[in-house]
């Protein structure tokens, strides 16, 4: 009988996502390395990999947005392709322009099979986390995974009150339950009725939020507007709490510093890394890379 024996691997940080690397080697329990990166005076990037050689399978995390990083995550392939890696897999926490899976006006660019077809140049698998749409990743030719924040979010929040877990809209409510069973409570969505021209009330569909400690979980917090308009109609609704989070954490405009207004606590995972992304990840990714 042959006992296939696995690859050692070796985890490689771009700039994006150092705290998720390590945290992910230490998941994996394999050696980690911290790329070097710096930019020249004309601002392009420059990528060193600190080492004489590799002969492990390279698991490189980076996210592809902003622009810079994209640049970023290409070079870290190429120099894990260039010491000698038997395999490079792509972690993209955060996948960057995966909102445009559609020309949705004659001439536009098809930005996520752009990245997609960029990433897979050098790599033969990719991870990435609560993506758009889980359908661009059919476009990748090699293995590709979409893993999913709920199961850590539910145990980051698991024994910490909540009575109610929503999802923005009907769309996330798949979402909204897989936090929900891990904590152990309630699930629903917030529905919009419009009252006026200008007046719009929010609030849970089928359960009461009156005395309740209230977790909105979305997948993006880019503005912060819907999840800073659900929080203020909770409150009028009598929610006892209103906490908010999400699996990626862009806070544009001011949105975190808004948002801490309206809610009581605001958290995000640690796809992107900000003053707030306190709930890991690691482990859903590391079972997609066992």
């Amino acid at each position: 009988m042959v006992v296939l024996i696995p690859l050692t691997m070796i985890v490689i940080g771009g700039s994006t996502s150092k705290m998720l690397a390590q945290d992910l080697a230490k998941e994996l329990g394999c050696k980690y390395m911290q790329a070097h990166t710096s930019r020249f005076p004309d601002g392009e990037c420059y990528v060193r990999i600190e080492s004489e050689d590799i002969d492990e399978e390279v698991v490189v995390v980076q996210n592809s947005h902003p622009d810079s990083s994209l640049v970023e995550l290409l070079l870290l392939q190429d120099a894990a392709v260039g010491l000698g890696a038997r395999k490079v897999t792509t972690v993209v926490p955060y996948f960057g322009y995966a909102r445009q899976d559609e020309r949705f006006k004659k001439g536009e660019a098809l930005s996520a099979k752009v990245m997609v077809r960029l990433m897979e140049l050098s790599s033969k698998k990719f991870i990435t986390v609560d993506v758009h749409k889980p359908i661009v990743l059919d476009w990748f030719n090699g293995e590709a995974h979409d893993v999913h924040a709920a199961p850590c979010i539910g145990q980051f929040f698991k024994g910490h009150g909540i009575d109610l877990v929503l999802a923005p809209d009907e769309g996330a409510l798949q979402r909204a339950g897989e936090v929900a069973k891990v904590i152990g409570a309630e699930f629903d969505h917030l529905e919009k009725t419009r009252l006026s021209g200008e007046v719009v009330r929010m609030a849970p569909k089928n359960v009461d939020a009156k005395d309740k400690n209230a977790l909105i979980v979305d997948d993006i917090i880019s503005t912060g507007g819907t999840i800073e308009a659900a929080a203020n109609q909770l409150k009028i609704l009598g929610a006892k709490s209103v906490t908010a989070v999400c699996t990626h954490g862009l806070f544009a405009k001011g949105a975190l510093d808004r948002l801490r207004k309206c809610c009581n606590a605001v958290y995000s995972t640690n796809t992107i890394e900000n003053e707030v992304s306190v709930i890991s990840v690691a482990p859903q990714i590391a079972k997609a890379l066992r």
